[in-house]
This record gives structure tokens, sequence and C-alpha cells, in this order.
């Protein structure tokens, strides 16, 4: 008996992520539920990165999620960003979608027309998600990050669009001949007779269909290569109409050349040039979409672009360039005039003006000293420095950005999902219209009824474009999150941009958010006969020796003044009246009003003064000199200067204003008062801010802007957060919009762009949608029986090229969006 060998099947690696994990116990737990999986031939767990490595042959990945799942612990769900190649209109995207969501362990699936990216979310393997999607026609890869990938898509781009710019002009050289040959002699007598009277009409057919048949299996190729495998699949896509559609005249052209007695007499017509010329203009239209689509990426490019290539770093007691790559947290860099700051760091020497407009959005340049924070990707201007690098690589700030960018240009709002619906069975709906007509014109239709059929339902295909549905949110959201991207507006998530419009109230977190933050001087008024250098100047000496932060931004002012303070002597605290001591040659008395009236100085003169200031919540300080009342002053936490601004501006576009704050409420009170706010919630913990959110959601969509720790649950809470850039980065990951600048006035700004971006996807879905509603018909002849007018294919060709064109075009409006916009 001969033995019979068995192919064994190739062994398979599978990672997945476990949480929950806590000790060895756990780790051989987790191994000992792999290793029951039918097919698996080794797992390890490792406890530290809390991973699983599963090897084994036909393995299901998810009976690999259960076994873990029914262990006792959770397997996190993964990110995975693939690049794909091949979409061409809003019907691909559908059907790479529905592919992926079929692969076991996909929770989540979103394809982006626009970006050729797709983003899916769940446990499924990289590898069976590349092959679903080549299975379904189209070419698949693990995307890298923007600044690794921009590089490489721009050449991919250009040397696609090259060709397209290569085969529209070779198919407009062949064409054109065609088309002078066959509707010449239909428009115009002398051309017909031309004709005749030269090479005769048998002979113009003939090199009709020669040069016809040149554009159709030389540039036309493409269409056919990727349309028929489609259809073969029962998944037709445009590609699919634009080869069904040009077929049909060629085929109906070629029989009525050949073997023209096997059509009805009075058919016997050539539509060559239908075919020749629908393929080059529907090569026009790709042609100009490719220009277009690129130009809607440019901002990621623009950020990519602004990343350093080199560093001069200290190695060895030497400085070398070194690509940026190389650069290590902790390195000393040294930087120039004019250079780009290579990565991340704090000054260590020297100092400069930076323009950092990239991440703020601000004109002005920035003052950078020893001490400061320094930002890869922002251009030095003035002076020289050294700094240390604090993040290299991915951890950049403007690594940072491009991912949030990324991420927002890739998602998909939920205006979106009416589009995937249609898309869906659009392609399948116009082929099966595209046979009604003909059946309908063949049956009731005059003679040549054949003739008719053919012409109008190649029209009906070749008018029908879901290009321009599916390009009409993405090429939005690209140039929308770019733009924001501009204006140091960055939206993380793009489902903000949609939530944005309908916002209703803006409440906002008081301190680091409406204020700086920290106390300051905000007023100093003196009795007559003093001079401000010398009483700010002992002042701030006394109040040196003090430990309170009112001190300490009294301090600070004298500071900024640059004043030189004397000496202090004797300082002593008098409990709840103030403090005393002698600042070089004067006695100095620093307290509230009780204590000016217990030295026996009569505050009367500052009265008035004093009333404003309680107004505006500030708690106004007296100092005395050598026994005579000197000054009136007042430390308090200073509104942004962008702050009034920015509530004006939300109030002229109809929005009620709310703040929201752990601050005392007479404070509060004051500075809502002074700001005009509509609404103040004072005196919260971050809990009691979470439920005054949720109190004013009742009045309609809320967006909550804040900067700190205690913000972050509100921000998670709002319909919309919005985070200060200038504030912590727990805060900044809790939010949907991060206001890179700090200005507040990035508030309106946001919200106008995202009126602007909707308006502008709005009027794309129009147009895509009621462009296919009113050509369709036409094109199927419905305006025949009562106006005798047919649409010519070559005419639906032209207007399904321009459809798209059209909406790439409005999308890149939104490129001038300008702030004050509404």
């Amino acid at each position: 008996m001969q033995a019979t060998t068995l192919p064994i099947a190739e062994a398979e690696k599978f990672v997945l992520d476990v949480e929950g994990m806590t000790c060895a116990s756990c780790v051989g737990r987790v191994e000992r539920a792999l290793k029951a999986v039918p097919g698996v031939q080794s797992a390890s767990v490792n406890l530290a990165t809390e991973r699983a490595e599963v090897k084994g042959a036909a393995v299901d990945r998810a009976l690999l999620v259960k076994a873990v799942e029914d262990a006792g612990y959770d397997v996190t769900s993964r990110p995975v960003d693939l690049q794909i190649e091949g979409m061409t209109c809003a019907s691909c995207v559908a059907r790479v979608e529905r592919a992926l969501k079929t692969v076991s362990g996909v929770t989540y699936a979103s394809v982006n027309l626009a970006t050729e990216l797709a983003h899916v979310i769940g446990q499924a393997d990289p590898a069976a998600l590349i092959r679903a999607i080549e299975d379904a026609g189209y070419y698949a890869r693990l995307a890298v990050s923007a600044a690794d990938l921009s590089e490489e898509v721009t050449l991919r781009k250009a040397a696609e669009e090259s060709a397209l710019r290569r085969d529209l002009r070779i198919a407009a050289a062949l064409s054109l001949p065609v088309f002078l040959l066959e509707m010449g002699s239909h428009l115009f007598t002398w051309v017909h007779m031309a004709v005749m009277n030269t090479i005769g009409m048998q002979n113009s057919w003939y090199l009709q269909f020669a040069l016809t048949t040149a554009v159709l299996f030389g540039p036309g190729l493409r269409f056919f290569a990727k349309g028929l495998p489609a259809l073969a699949r029962f998944a037709p896509d445009m590609n699919s109409l634009v080869a069904v559609g040009t077929s049909a005249a060629y085929g109906y052209s070629l029989i009525a050349t050949f073997v023209p007695t096997l059509l009805p007499p009075g058919t016997v017509n050539v539509y060559y040039e239908a075919a020749a010329v629908i393929v080059t203009l529907i090569l026009l239209g790709r042609t100009l979409e490719a220009r277009a689509k690129g130009r809607t990426s440019e901002a990621i490019k623009r950020l990519v672009g602004l990343q350093a290539k080199t560093a001069r770093v200290f190695r060895d007691r030497a400085v070398v360039e070194l690509p940026i790559a190389e650069v290590r947290p902790s390195d000393l860099v040294e930087v120039r005039p004019g250079e780009r700051v290579p990565v991340d760091g704090e000054v260590t020497e020297g100092a400069s003006w930076i323009d950092e407009s990239m991440i703020s959005g601000e004109p002005l340049p920035v003052e950078k000293t020893i001490g400061s924070a320094v930002t890869g990707g922002t251009i030095n201007q003035t002076g020289a420095f050294t700094f240390r690098a604090t993040a290299v690589g991915e951890a950049t700030m403007l690594a940072q950005i491009i991912r949030m960018v990324e991420a927002a240009q890739g998602g998909k709002l939920p205006i979106q999902a009416l589009v995937d619906r249609v898309t869906m069975w659009f392609v399948p709906a116009v082929m099966a219209l595209a046979a009604l007509t003909f059946i309908v014109w063949l049956v009731f239709g005059p003679e040549p009824a054949l003739t008719f059929g053919l012409v109008n339902a190649v029209a009906v295909l070749i008018i029908a474009c879901p290009c321009a549905m599916g390009l009409a949110t993405p090429t939005s959201i690209m140039v929308g999150t770019g733009r924001g991207a501009e204006l140091g507006i960055l939206f993380r998530k793009g489902e903000a941009l949609q939530a944005l419009q309908d916002v209703k109230v803006v409440a906002f977190d008081k301190t680091g958010t409406l204020t700086m933050g920290k106390p300051s001087l905000t007023d100093l008024h003196l009795a007559p006969g003093f001079d401000r250098n010398q009483v700010l100047a002992a002042v701030a000496a006394v109040e040196g020796k003090s430990e309170h932060p009112i001190a300490r931004a009294i301090v600070a002012a004298a500071k900024e003044e640059n004043l030189t303070l004397p000496e202090v002597t004797g300082f002593a605290a008098v409990t709840g009246y103030g403090v005393l001591a002698r600042a070089g040659d004067s006695q100095v008395d620093i307290g509230a009003d009780r204590y000016m009236a217990k030295l026996g100085l009569d505050v009367a003169v500052f009265a008035d003064i004093a009333v404003r200031l309680a107004d505006e919540g500030k708690s106004p300080l007296y100092a005395a000199i050598e026994g005579k009342l000197a000054a009136i002053l007042a430390v308090a936490d200073p509104v942004k200067a962008t702050t009034p601004q920015a509530i004006k501006a939300l109030h002229v576009l109809g929005l009620k204003v709310a703040m929201i704050t752990g601050d005392n409420a007479r404070t509060a009170q004051a500075i809502a008062r002074q700001l005009g706010i509509d609404e103040v919630v004072a005196e919260v913990l971050p809990d009691g801010k979470v439920a005054a959110v949720k109190r004013l959601k009742a009045l309609g969509t809320l967006a909550y802007v804040g900067d700190g720790i205690n913000d972050a649950p509100a921000l998670a809470e709002a319909d919309v957060g919005l985070a200060v850039g200038t504030g912590t980065d727990i805060a900044i990951e809790a939010a949907d919009v991060v206001l890179m600048s700090g200005r507040l006035t990035a508030v309106p700004d946001a919200i106008a762009l995202s009126k602007a971006t909707m308006r502008n996807i709005r009027q794309n879905l129009f147009w895509a949608f009621a462009y296919n509603a009113a050509l369709i018909p036409v094109a199927a002849g419905a305006l025949w029986p009562v106006y005798g007018i047919l649409l010519s294919p070559i005419f639906a060709a032209g207007a399904m090229a321009l459809s798209s064109v059209f909406v790439l075009g409005n999308a890149l409006r939104l490129r001038r969006f300008a702030p004050n916009q509404a």
C-alpha cells in the first residue's frame, strides 16, 4: 500500500493585546486557554507588554479572542489603517466597506475615497483585511504615518496624474477625427459631401473603427480591466458602467460596419464617435479629479514639510549634523538664525524670537529664553540658542498634529450614512434602468427602435456618476480640517465638524480659559505726591518676604518693570490685617482697609476705585509709606485679551454663553458682568461641572471649552469638547477639538468653519443627487414624447465628468475660508 502525504497548512502568527492580567498566574491561564484552541501550535503571553503571540495553522482569530474572554480577560480592539488603490467612485467605497465588515473580528470599518484610506477597528488580522479587499478587486497594504507616506503618495499621485494626462492626449488625438467624420457629417452638409466625394461612407466607417479600437484598447483599457471583473463578481462600479456603455456602442457599430445584414432595415448606423469621445471625456474628468484631489491633501503635505530633515547635535564634545530620526531625548541641539527647530525641547543656552504661527496661528514671534519650551517645526528668527530635546519622532507636537489632522480627514460624518446607503445599490440600479430603457424603446419607440434603444441605454449608463457622491463629503472634510489646522484649530474627530454647526450653548471654564490662569497685578493707583516706581518697588520688596500668591504676583510685576528692590528689614505679619516692614529707609504697611483704619488713615480718596474693583470681583489692598496713604492696588487673574472679542462673536452667532468654574461666586459673577456672559455656575468641583454640562445640554447642543485636568470629565460629557492647546495633555485627549493657540477667538472661528464645511458638503450632495435625479430620466428619453429631445451619450459623458470636477472645485473653496466668515 502506498502512503499518502497530506499537505500541511502553513503556520500563521497572531498577535492579541490582552487586558486585565495582573500576575504570572494570569499569564498561565491565558496561555492555557489559547493552546486549547484547535490548530494552535504555540502560545506565548507577555505580562509586561500585555501581548499574546500565537502560532498555528488554520486558526480562527475569533476563536482565540473568545478563548481569552472566556478565561476572564479582555482583548483590546486594535485600529488598523490600510492604504487602498483602485477605488474610483462611491460604489467602490461601499464595496470595500462591505468586504471589510465580513472579516471575522471587525467591529467598525470606514473607507474614505478622497484619502484612499480604510480605518478598521476590531480583532481582525491585517492580512485577512488585505485579502478581503483584494478579493473585492482592489489593492491594499498597511498604511504608515503621514510623514513616511507623504513623499511616496505624492510620487504615486504624480505618476497617476501623468499617466492620465498622457492617455488623455492620446485619446483626444485619436477621437477628434472620429468625432469630425461622424458628427460633422450629421451637422454640416458640406462635411458629409466632402466625405462621400473622397473616401466614401464605408471607408469612413473603417477609419472610425480603427481609431476607436485604438482608443478603447489603449487609453480606455483601464475601464475594461477594472469594470469587467467587477461585473463578473456581480459588484459593478463606475468602470463597469463605462465598459458596458462603450462596449454597447462599439459592438453595435462593429455589426453595422462588417455584418450589417444582421440588423433590421433602417437601423444600420455607427456610434464609434460615442464610444471614443466618452472615453476621452471621462479621462478628462479623471485627470481634473486627480489634480483637484492632490490639492485637497495639501494641508498634510505642508505640515509634513514643516519637519526639519537634519539637526546639529552635541555628541562627544563636538557638534555633528544628524538626520532627524537619529536625535534622541536629552540630546543638546544647536539652532542658528533662520533655521527650523528640529524637535521639541527646552532652551538651555542663548535666547531668540521664534515664529510659532504653524502651531498657534498667531503671526507675532514669541521670545524664548533659558527654560522656555520650543516646538519642532517652528522657525527661529534672530538669535542662536541651544536646547535639550524632550520629545522626538512621533512624540513631537508636530507629529501629533499631523496624526490629529489625518484622523479627522479620514473620519466619516453621520451625514455620510445617507450617501453610503444610496451608493450601495446605485450602480446596479443604473444598469437595471439602462436595461429597462433599452426594452421600453425597443418595444414602444419609433423606428429605428433598436437604434433609439441602444443610444438611450448607453446615455443612461454614462450619465450616472457615483463619483460625485463619493467625493462630496470626504473632500470637504479634508479641505475643512486642513484649513482649520492652518488656523490653529485641530479637529481630533471629523464628527466634531458636523456637531459644531448645531451648537446652541458654549460653556467656558474660567481659570486658564477665559483668564490667564495665574494672578497678576492688575491695578495700581497712587495718592498725590507719590512716584509709581518707588511705591511699586517698596511694596514688592516687602511682599517678597511673604509666600502668599498675591505677594508673588506683586513681586513679578516689579521684576517685569526691571525695578531695583530696596533691602527689607523688620518684616512682620499683623494677623487679620496685613504686613509691615522697612524697605530701605521707609516704613511700609500693606493691608486691607481695616488695617489702614487701624493706622488712622482715611481711604475715602480711593472710594470710587474701591467700588469699581469690588464690582470686578477684585479685593483691593492699600499701601502706606512713612505713615501716609500711598496707593490702592489689586491682584487678580486677568481676562485674556481675546476673551471679550470671542464672547461678542459667539453672541453675534446667536449662541448662549455660560461659565462653569470652581472659583467663588462673587468673582465669577463680576467677570460674567464684565464679559456679558449669560449664565454662571460657580463654586463647583469636577463632578459639579459634569452635572452643569448635563443641565445646560437641555438648552440645545453644547460645546464646552476648558484647559485643565479638572475639565476633562466635562469635555468628555459635552456634545463637543474644545480644549485650549496651552492646557494639559489630559484635557486635550478628552476633547474633540484642540485650539492650539489658546486664543478664545478660535472658538467662534471653529464654529464658523464647521458651518462653512457642512454648508459645502450639503451643496456637494445636492449637486451629486440632483444631477443624477434630473439627468438620468433625460438620458433615458423622458423629454422625447413632449419636446423631441434626446441626450447624446457624448454630452452625457461630458456632464458626468463635470459633476465630479464641480464637487471637487466647490470643496476647494474652503481653502479660502476666513475666520470672520459665518
